[in-house]
């Protein structure tokens, strides 16, 4: 369920293009400080925008520097060094991908997932203390989550999501008590639901032909169609539900008194999520055009 949440890079003005990579950047080189090497290959963008998010609520500015990897190994590339934010967001991404491998391993059995499930549960140890809780609170909601789609028979698309709207809340919240903290969860809420229905869609004809789990197929395929027919059946609905969602992040997020990044944020809640509904539905004018 990672990687949906982008800029929309047409939309997007360069400094700020520049702003996120460098966020991205030094989430990577956080992962890599703060945890090891390894859970590097499951960095995302939907990480990085917690990391953005999180530190657009506070008045410390950030610290670039220009620092070499091995991906850069000749040019160096502008990164944001010692952010907590940033550290924060790394072990959530560490902990989000061990159990997304476990959730492959449940799913089919993947030999892949049994492999890096093995590999990032030893890095867990490395979590700070503070936030032991939240893997207990993330494995809580995860079970929950697929005890639930073991028992879909008549659930509807809002109950099967609720669960991982709660964890996207819960992870956006929890990272401070203030002010802000009620604003979070909800914008969180409604990403994580809108993250869990465009994932389900974007899985549809691949869980199909697999006779695999799908909440979109669970809750409206009601007549057994197949893919071809129900797809087009069900796409307008999805497509409200998703505008919906992306419509109540944006709300939420005039709510709250951003201190920096403001057209950044905007630019992935606005333009990035309906350009990922775009590539979704097909609906691209260059349905060849990559991902950041």
């Amino acid at each position: 369920m990672f990687g949906y949440v982008t800029p929309c890079k047409m939309e997007l003005k360069i400094k700020d293009y520049e702003k996120f990579k460098a966020y991205y950047c030094g989430l990577c080189k956080s992962i890599k400080n703060n945890i090891g090497n390894i859970p590097r290959m499951a960095l995302n963008y939907d990480m990085t925008f917690l990391a953005i998010l999180l530190d657009s609520l506070n008045d410390t500015p950030p610290v670039y520097v220009k620092e070499k990897c091995s991906v850069h190994a000749f040019k160096g590339k502008a990164i944001i060094k010692n952010n907590p934010c940033l550290h924060y967001a790394a072990f959530c991404n560490t902990i989000l991908s061990y159990y997304k491998f476990l959730d492959n391993v449940n799913d089919d059995n993947s030999a892949k997932g049994k492999i890096f499930s093995m590999l990032f549960k030893r890095y867990l140890k490395k979590t700070p203390t503070i936030l032991e809780d939240h893997i207990k609170h993330i494995e809580n909601i995860l079970t929950e989550l697929y005890n639930y789609e073991s028992n879909a028979k008549n659930a509807s698309i809002d109950s099967l999501a609720h669960h991982f709207a709660e964890l996207t809340g819960f992870i956006l919240s929890s990272y401070k008590n203030d002010d802000n903290k009620d604003t979070l969860y909800w914008l969180g809420y409604n990403l994580g639901k809108w993250i869990y229905i465009i994932d389900a869609f974007d899985d549809l004809e691949d869980d199909m032909n697999k006779n695999k789990f799908n909440a979109v197929n669970a809750c409206f395929n009601n007549d057994n169609l197949p893919f071809n027919e129900f797809s087009k059946q069900v796409e307008q609905r999805i497509d409200f539900i998703l505008g919906t969602c992306a419509s109540q992040c944006v709300s939420f997020l005039n709510k709250l008194q951003l201190k920096k990044n403001e057209d950044l944020l905007y630019n992935i809640l606005q333009y990035g999520l309906l350009e990922k509904m775009d590539k979704v539905f097909k609906r691209s004018a260059d349905k060849n055009e990559k991902s950041l």
